[in-house]
């Protein structure tokens, strides 16, 4: 973990200095807010929070890079997975997509859905940056022919009317605001934030609520054990509230979710005292999420096991736990790549794609780090790829 940050520029520094003050007087007038209610100030306050602003976010000159900023091996392989459920859910399906960064994406999969004769009718974007917004809008015009821009709409909020289709997330869950929880002499304490004497933000903990302290013992029963004392981790007792609300108008179809994260059992593993919270900031990780409000992005894992909870809680069923890499290999990477490299310029092309593939799919990279969930609802068995469930590694969860 790089800890050596760069200096942020005079206007970024004024940037944060004006959330921070707005947080500031928050706390003034409210006492200590949860660390998940500083979280979600400093990510999507209006105008201001990292989600919210204008700066650069991906890609080289942003503060980390995803998977489809890479190239679109991985939005061609995903598009491959997903066109049977498009068809299964007939000529009205849609494509949900949650966030969307850049536009890449959607770029990429739609091309490939229609090389593919699986075009969605719609292709939705749910994406609260105006900024980004304008971002995907700009990808999206000088990428796509008319016939694919036209299906493209942008979403303030998720579909009021029942709908069938594909609901799509990749690193959308790590950036929810998570509830940080420790645990001193048997008792269950929610972190806070609170405003030291000097104005900097401090940590505090507060005697939990009953739904962070019902959250916390679920989860010692499921590990079998109880947390020790002082132990300090990340819960998501919302998690099963948010997905029903994101996809429960979807009648029928499948949900396909991409992130990093661990099983329960590895989430909470003893050693691991002070959970996975993770700050990105000019593609430097540190820990310290109470600096540079606004400026960096602040994360934390996933719990695959919660996550299966809350899609089983939302009228899901579980078809698919994976690593990233089994699953891009199941959905015909070997083939993509072979296609690619073929069609390649030049060799600087052909090594940037070989490149591409070693970022997806190798341990140290995102191949395992990252992991993919699908859920399917009133889908008919022809409706999902059949290589990817000799993929499936469920039986871990």
């Amino acid at each position: 973990m790089d800890t050596a940050l760069p200096e942020p520029s005079a206007d970024e520094a004024a940037h944060a200095a004006r959330l921070a003050d707005e947080i500031r007087r928050e706390i003034a007038a409210t006492g200590p807010i949860s660390f998940a209610r500083f979280m979600e100030r400093c990510l999507y306050t209006p105008g201001l929070g990292y989600y919210s602003a204008g700066r650069m976010k991906f890609g080289e000159h942003g503060d980390f890079v995803t998977a489809p900023e890479l190239g679109n091996l991985f939005a061609r392989c995903v598009a491959r997975a997903m066109a049977p459920a498009l068809r299964a859910c007939g000529t009205d399906a849609a494509w949900f997509e949650l966030g969307g960064g850049s536009g890449a994406f959607a770029r990429d999969c739609l091309l490939e859905l229609q090389a593919l004769d699986a075009l969605p009718r719609h292709y939705w974007l749910l994406e609260p940056s105006a900024d980004l917004r304008e971002r995907q809008r700009t990808c999206l015009r000088e990428a796509l022919p008319a016939v694919l821009l036209s299906r493209c709409v942008w979403l303030d909020r998720p579909p009021e009317q029942p709908w069938a289709g594909v609901l799509f997330a990749n690193e959308v869950l790590d950036a929810l605001p998570v509830t940080r929880f420790t645990v001193r002499d048997g008792e269950i304490f929610e972190e806070h934030v609170g405003v030291s004497g000097n104005g900097a933000f401090v940590r505090s903990d507060r005697p939990a609520d009953p739904l962070v302290a019902g959250a916390v013992r679920h989860l010692e029963r499921q590990l079998g054990r109880e947390f020790a004392d002082g132990y300090r981790s990340e819960v998501l007792p919302q998690l099963p509230w948010w997905l029903e609300a994101v996809a429960g108008e979807q009648t029928r179809g499948a949900a396909l979710l991409f992130d990093y994260g661990y099983l329960r059992r590895e989430f909470y593993l003893p050693g691991r005292r002070d959970g996975t919270l993770l700050c990105h900031y000019r593609h430097r990780a540190h820990a310290d999420p109470l600096i540079l409000p606004g400026l960096q992005d602040i994360t934390a894992s996933i719990d695959f096991n919660a996550l299966a909870e809350a899609g089983i809680g939302a009228g899901f069923e579980p078809v698919l736990y994976t690593f990233q890499s089994d699953f891009l290999i199941a959905a015909g990477l070997d083939a993509v790549f072979a296609t690619a490299r073929a069609n390649a310029a030049g060799e600087a092309e052909r090594y940037a794609l070989a490149q591409q593939v070693k970022r997806l799919t190798l341990p140290g990279e995102m191949g395992e780090r990252f992991q993919a969930m699908l859920f399917v609802r009133q889908l008919d068995p022809d409706g999902v790829f059949t290589p990817l469930l000799a993929a499936d590694r469920s039986a871990r969860l």
